[in-house]
């Protein structure tokens, strides 16, 4: 076998981009069959109660209008594994924006203008939507989201706060954000000879079909789910999503193919959302700055539909030294929307808080924010007491600072100007667990000299097509153009969703455990292949199911330099530089891709992207991309990543650790703390928006 130069690491362009740039990627809503009718959803416009009727003769008689379901006439589901998918199987009003009615016809002109025909009474119940401190609904919940425990108690955390010569003690605010992928939500649903196709829009189609089998009873082998090309999810498309249900729910009851694709100012009811945090974290620490003592309290809140926990104070539990640690959530359940994942759930939020009161101790103690990171790096995983399989935080950090001319600040705030511009730089560190889950794949050599890699991954915009070739073609031996991939279908070899930045480390891991084999059975392999050729597959359990005895994280250091218009309160990014500890990287043009957009994405976070809830009509005010802001090219004119050689073994084959959610992680405070030294005003609510500023500018 003739080797090949080793691709991985190498910064191969995507396999789909003239495809996409091209427009002949076909997208879920871009499936069109025979005789395809076009669904438009109706939400509810109380935030508690009930529908007493739905008046439907003038929305039949709307020329093209098939149908109209309700609760009263939609198809009977089973038990569906995820609550919000329990759709018009009764009267019941959760939250505003919940999914009443569904009106399919024709068109989607006709379908919208029956929709609008609906006449819909309700009977109103009081409701709650706004999270305090003390809501009288707290409690405390067994886990937050991920499995973690919502309490963990080490040491004697109130008296080691009390003996502690230097104290933190800040409560930080972070409003309910929104996902809104570039590609709303659509699926095209198809029932023939009792088997149903979608087209969906998702992050995982094994998952959404596993999905669809509990709600319609069904097996799943009468379901198949393709996910081609998905445009962005972030954590939306996680798992299945009204859409799809209600597209299946439709086509069955119309006995014709339907598509749906969810409206955009839709989107922020139903689909789920980041949820607001008011976050406590005290901050212990001898004159040293090193830290005798960590608390990290959150409040969040859920819905009534399901119980979701954002886990945000679970990062303290790994990045720092904390003998005496209190760490802990509680929930209110209101009648909101049901909050969900969005990238980096926990991690993204948590991180803002807990770098944010870093960088409060670093100037109470006059200690560089840089140093006094580095001065409280754990020998080992606190919470647990596990080695790390490798941390190379100071190493971002140092790397980072080097790079970004940190130490040629004067620390003092307020003092540099630039016309009517203050400016200021900031620092925060960021952390991204390694997950990884198993799968499957199957690997095939053709008698042509060919290999086809088959696994049920999904691309969302990362990259994952490429990747997994260079992971074949570097266990092959082979140039990557010979490797083809199959990938987003739920007929394919079994796979995992593509998310918690596990999808590359549990696909790759099958793809090279069945290349392996291959490669193996080609070598024992005497004389031609058989005209059908070879095929191995191959299953990560085992492997995934073996509990490490490390603790296995990501790391990196952020960097921003921000300018303060000191007449508008406007704050403008001039800077913006990461390093990060990921592991080996497997393509460098689309790791620099997933970083830069994470970064991107912390930026919004920081400054302008926020959803505000209505507490009299119990909804999110900003329900499309006008309102919600998200950041364009011109606020980010110089944004770099980099990252540093880093070897692990103890991970899987490619000695890769996720890397699509790390790069939001610590971006917002590094901003935050840069917006400080600027101003010498430290906010502790985002986003920062020059309302909130502008009362400290001198």
């Amino acid at each position: 076998m003739t080797h090949a130069p080793h691709p991985l690491g190498a910064p191969v362009v995507r396999r789909e981009a003239l495809d996409k740039v091209t427009g002949s990627a076909r997208y879920a809503s871009e499936h069109t069959p025979p005789g395809c009718l076009y669904a438009w959803p109706v939400p509810a416009a109380i935030a508690s109660g009930r529908v007493t009727a739905v008046r439907t003769a003038d929305a039949l008689a709307v020329p093209g209008v098939h149908a109209v379901l309700t609760h009263e006439n939609a198809p009977r589901l089973k038990e569906p594994d995820d609550p919000i998918l329990a759709l018009l199987q009764d009267d019941r009003v959760p939250h505003r924006g919940w999914y009443i009615a569904l009106v399919v016809a024709d068109s989607l002109e006709s379908a919208r203008e029956g929709a609008e025909a609906l006449l819909i009474e309700y009977a109103s119940a009081p409701h709650d939507v706004t999270l305090t401190e003390d809501h009288p609904g707290l409690y405390t919940p067994e886990q937050a989201n991920g499995g973690h425990p919502a309490v963990r108690e080490r040491g004697d955390f109130d008296g080691a706060f009390r003996a502690a010569p230097v104290q933190i003690d800040a409560t930080y605010r972070l409003g309910a954000l929104h996902n809104h992928p570039m590609e709303p939500h659509a699926s095209t649903a198809v029932w023939a000879d009792g088997h149903l196709s979608v087209h969906d829009s998702s992050q995982g189609s094994t998952s959404v079909r596993d999905s669809l089998a509990s709600a319609f009873g069904l097996e799943p082998s009468r379901i198949t789910v393709v996910s081609e090309h998905v445009g962005g999810g972030f954590g939306s498309k996680g798992t299945a999503r009204p859409q799809v249900v209600l597209a299946a729910m439709a086509a069955r009851h119309t006995g014709r193919p339907v598509k749906l694709s969810l409206p955009r100012g839709q989107l922020a009811g139903v689909v789920g959302h980041r949820a607001p945090t008011l976050q406590r974290v005290r901050l212990g620490a001898d004159l040293d700055g090193i830290l005798t003592a960590l608390s990290h309290e959150a409040v969040t809140h859920t819905s009534t539909v399901k119980e979701f926990v954002e886990q945000a104070a679970v990062p303290a539990r790994t990045m720092y030294i904390s003998p005496h640690s209190r760490t802990t959530h509680r929930v209110a359940v209101l009648d909101v929307p049901s909050p969900s994942w969005m990238r980096a759930p926990g991690e993204a939020s948590g991180m803002y808080a807990l770098e944010s009161a870093m960088d409060e101790l670093a100037c109470a103690l006059g200690v560089d924010p840089v140093e006094l990171r580095v001065r409280n790096e754990p020998a080992s995983e606190p919470d647990s007491g596990r080695p790390f399989s490798s941390r190379g935080l100071s190493a971002c950090l140092r790397e980072g600072a080097e790079r970004f001319g940190w130490y040629d600040r004067d620390p003092a705030p307020a003092i540099r100007r630039d016309g009517p511009w203050l400016l200021g730089t900031g620092v925060a560190s960021a952390t991204y667990p390694v997950l990884v889950s198993r799968s499957s794949a199957s690997a095939h050599a053709a008698p042509d000299g060919g290999y086809r890699i088959a696994v049920n991954a999904t691309d969302i915009g990362t990259g994952a097509r490429t990747v997994l070739a260079q992971i074949a073609a570097s266990v092959l031996g082979t140039p990557v153009e010979n490797i083809r991939i199959a990938i987003g279908d739920s007929d394919l070899p079994t796979a995992p969703l593509a998310g918690g930045s596990s999808g590359t480390a549990s696909w790759g891991w099958a793809v090279h455990k069945a290349a392996t084999a291959l490669a193996a059975r080609l070598g024992e392999h005497t004389g031609p292949l058989p005209a059908d050729g070879l095929t191995v597959t191959a299953d990560t359990e085992e492997e995934t199911a073996a509990e490490s005895p490390y603790a296995r994280h990501a790391f990196g250091a952020h960097f921003a330099e921000v300018a303060v218009d000191t007449v508008t309160g406007e704050i403008r990014v001039r800077r913006l530089l990461g390093v990060y500890a990921a592991g080996r990287i497997l393509n460098s043009r689309t790791a620099r891709s997933q970083f830069i957009g994470g970064m991107v994405m912390g930026l919004g976070m920081a400054l302008t992207e926020g959803s505000s809830m209505d507490p009299v009509f119990g909804d999110f005010t900003q329900s499309d991309l006008a309102s919600y802001h998200v950041p364009v090219h011109a606020d980010v004119p110089d944004i770099q990543a980099h990252w540093i050689d880093e070897e692990d073994p103890h991970l899987n084959p490619m000695g890769s650790k996720g890397i699509g959610e790390i790069g939001i992680v610590g971006t917002a405070a590094a901003i935050g703390n840069a917006v400080r030294h600027a101003t010498g005003a430290r906010l502790r609510e985002l986003p920062l928006t020059p309302d909130r500023l502008l009362p400290y500018l001198p």
